[in-house]
């Protein structure tokens, strides 16, 4: 698979010039601070714009339409939910403890011109914000994760999980405790993973 582009990027997704503009930003001071701390693994950097930031915006034609409040868990260097806001997700809350990641997450908000909130908390301590949408990207397994975010959830709220090649064995094992509606679909940059999109989660 060869690396993608900024213009490959944008023939996937159909961002506009503006948008665009905005990401390159975004992945230029990326590579720059994860010289300096782990925001992502250093061997994705060359393969960044697929790696990352498609991996991100796939999620955005999965939204419910009418979505106004995402909540990101364990945001990291801001995947997805930075990504999400950047192509106009309206309101935007990045849930991240590490201090380090929560000042990139700032300056990467300052630079791209994104509104979001960051909540530099354990999630546990975050004030439950009443989701419409909620995801995670690499943070824990299903169970865990569910456990975590589901003071954030609310009658119809979404659950869109980036998920590695045991998401099926995680969706197993969550269903022992939790109730869910689960559909599963492939993700579109490594063909490995999967997207989990959870609803009517409960615990039983």
């Amino acid at each position: 698979m060869s690396v993608l582009t900024p213009q490959g990027f944008q023939a996937e997704s159909r961002v506009s010039r503006e948008t665009l503009d905005r990401l390159t930003t975004y992945a230029e001071l990326l590579t720059a601070w994860n010289q300096r701390i782990n925001l992502v693994g250093p061997n994705t950097i060359a393969d960044l714009w697929r790696r990352h930031l498609l991996d991100s915006a796939q999620l955005l034609p999965l939204l419910p339409p009418e979505t106004k409040t995402l909540v990101d868990l364990g945001s990291g260097a801001g995947l997805p939910g930075l990504i999400l806001a950047i192509l106009g997700v309206p309101e935007v809350h990045l849930v991240e403890s590490d201090i380090r990641k929560c000042a990139f997450l700032r300056e990467a908000a300052r630079v791209t011109g994104t509104a979001i909130t960051i909540h530099a908390q354990r999630i546990d301590k975050v004030p439950a914000v009443a989701a419409d949408v909620i995801t995670a990207r690499a943070l824990a397994p299903l169970p865990q994760l569910l456990a975590h975010g589901i003071r954030f959830a609310r009658e119809g709220t979404v659950w869109l999980l980036l998920k590695g090649k045991n998401a099926a064995a995680e969706l197993t094992g969550a269903q022992e405790e939790w109730f869910m509606e689960a559909t599963s679909g492939p993700s579109r940059t490594d063909p490995g993973a999967s997207i989990l999109r959870l609803e009517k989660v409960r615990i039983v």
